[in-house]
């Protein structure tokens, strides 16, 4: 079996995995996810996104040092109140959108909220640079401020406001707020890290510092981001918290965690880091990020994941199929043919070895692992399960997790393999058709012998007839067995002109075949054809 490039191999892994419906698929790193970037560049944005929020209209929320922005996904729009109110102040530091509908807006000079048209103000925040903003189970919102000669952490609930830090336990700031999955409220402040509720609030001293950002780990403790990195809060002490595989220093900026686990983390000056499954992957400028310094990110209720950047602002969502690169562990980025396998596996030749791609993973073959060479072409899999992989010098089967080399097939490249239940193995090489049965050739077959110049480069066992369909590369296909040709469609009976691309039969013994001319159905001794232009299939049908 060959498939030609990329779309052959997001094929087959859209076959072996299909993608998540609401979320970003888990298994996939960063760059395999559909990339989209609005940038100050390119006249989207004024500066840096600051914060991101969806309101239940679905449209997004930008806060931005010129104000605030909805966003559509089209183009952004800049946002005003109606005649006679007015936001604290035009720099747009922080963005919630509360579960009743309601838009709350931080700025470096105090804090709003918007709904039903309303712009309501909040006095107790008069000055302050609203940092965080959180809302708690109960509705109630939580806002951590900076602010001279203290900062502040404000709770507003049925239109009351009470606040806390004027004494000085918070310092100056209060940067970061999270609330757990205990419900513990934790804020992160320029004292240190305080656990505010349930019970009396307690304080867990660090050093001076800011705490950027807090999220629940995957194991249960408190992940804490600080810029000599993340750390993890185990009883009651800030220890270090080793990323799998991150194989770099950073310094994280934003920490979020996804509908399906995923842990994101921004960095002020080297982009994107995705933490998923074991593994820790990338994202920055030179991959067509808008910046490498991250001011915020979010999930929208679709499960895409909207990164604000110095720059501007970039979507990550799946692709209706994903691809897989050297990135993900590929031995080489040319991949010439593509098995899916029964076990769910999918198996890919390149020029320098032969992968196994199963549960987001590859394992590579070569000659060490008894392959005849590095370089692999047609793949095959028989009724038995094995693996059969071809090369110029030789064609090999895998089982019990080793190739073992067929010493009989004479050198030359192989254009396909296929085989039956009786155990029957068919090769396509340059010079002629070969038959194979226990280990052994026992016909040769000429092309000539068939009618044919050319060599077959597609082949297809019929288990309902027996026999072989074989598709040719100046055109048409032949079904041939028990040692004569048995049929043949070429143009003339209405078969798509050109190279025969596959071949497949559908249950009820119809075969398709896919040409350069169009997609052929051959039933009955009848040939329709779904005609061509520039390779795209058009509603013209003949025969």
């Amino acid at each position: 079996m060959r498939m030609e490039g990329r779309s052959a191999i997001a094929l087959a892994i859209f076959l072996a995995c299909p993608p998540c419906a609401s979320a970003l698929n888990p298994s996939l790193d960063i760059n395999q996810y559909a990339h989209h970037a609005w940038t100050v560049r390119e006249g989207f944005f004024k500066s840096a996104i600051n914060s991101i929020a969806q309101t239940p209209d679905g449209y997004l929320w930008l806060g931005t040092e010129f104000g605030l922005l909805r966003f559509d996904g089209v183009q952004p729009v800049s946002w005003q109140p109606p005649a006679g109110q007015h936001l604290p102040g035009s720099f747009i530091s922080r963005l919630l959108a509360a579960r009743d509908g309601r838009l709350w807006i931080g700025t470096r000079d105090g804090l709003a909220s918007w709904k039903d048209g309303k712009l309501t103000p909040y006095p107790e925040l008069a000055g302050q640079h609203v940092q965080s903003l959180l809302e708690d189970p109960e509705g109630t919102i939580w806002v951590g401020a900076y602010g001279v000669p203290t900062g502040r952490l404000c709770a507003i609930q049925s239109g009351e406001t009470r606040c806390y830090g004027e004494d000085g336990r918070f310092g100056s700031n209060v940067l970061s707020l999270h609330e757990d999955g205990g419900g513990s409220l934790w804020a992160g402040a320029h004292s240190g890290l305080w656990r505010w509720k349930p019970g009396p609030p307690k304080l867990y001293p660090m050093p001076p510092t800011e705490i950027r950002a807090l999220i629940d780990g995957d194991n249960g403790a408190l992940l804490i981001a600080l810029p000599s990195g993340i750390r993890q809060l185990v009883d009651g002490r800030a220890e270090a918290y080793p990323l799998p595989a991150a194989g770099r220093q950073f310094t994280p900026n934003r920490l979020f965690r996804d509908r399906n686990n995923g842990l994101w983390i921004g960095t002020p000056g080297q982009g994107l880091l995705h933490v998923h499954q074991g593994r820790t992957d990338s994202f920055a400028q030179p991959d067509g990020l808008s910046s490498d310094y991250i001011a915020a990110l979010f999930e929208d209720r679709e499960g895409n994941i909207w990164v604000g950047t110095l720059g501007g602002l970039d979507r990550f969502r799946d692709f209706a199929i994903p691809a897989i690169s050297t990135r993900q562990g590929l031995s080489n980025d040319t991949v010439g043919s593509v098995l899916a396998a029964r076990d769910g596996s999918v198996w890919l030749g390149t020029p320098d070895g032969l992968n196994r791609w199963n549960d987001g993973r590859a394992t590579i073959y070569r000659k060490g692992s008894g392959l005849p060479d590095d370089s692999v072409g047609s793949l095959f899999q028989d009724d038995r399960g094995r693996i059969w992989a071809s090369s110029r010098r030789g064609i090999a089967y895998f089982e019990d997790g080793r190739f073992n080399p067929e010493n009989g097939v004479p050198d030359g490249y192989v254009h396909s393999i296929a085989g039956d239940s009786a155990g029957n193995l068919w090769i396509s090489q340059d010079q002629s058709l070969l038959h194979m049965l226990g280990g052994s050739v026992v016909e040769q077959i000429p092309w000539a012998k068939l009618g044919h110049k050319d060599s077959a480069t597609t082949l297809l066992s019929d288990p309902a007839q027996g026999g072989l369909w074989i598709g040719f590369f100046q055109g048409g296909v032949e079904y041939f067995r028990d040692g004569q040709v048995r049929a043949r469609y070429g143009s003339a009976d209405g078969l798509g002109a050109g190279r025969v691309e596959g071949l497949q039969l559908d249950r009820d013994g119809t075969l398709w075949a896919a040409t350069e001319g169009g997609l052929s159905r051959v039933k009955n001794g009848r040939v329709a054809t779904l005609a061509s232009k520039n390779g795209l299939p058009c509603d013209t049908f003949t025969g």
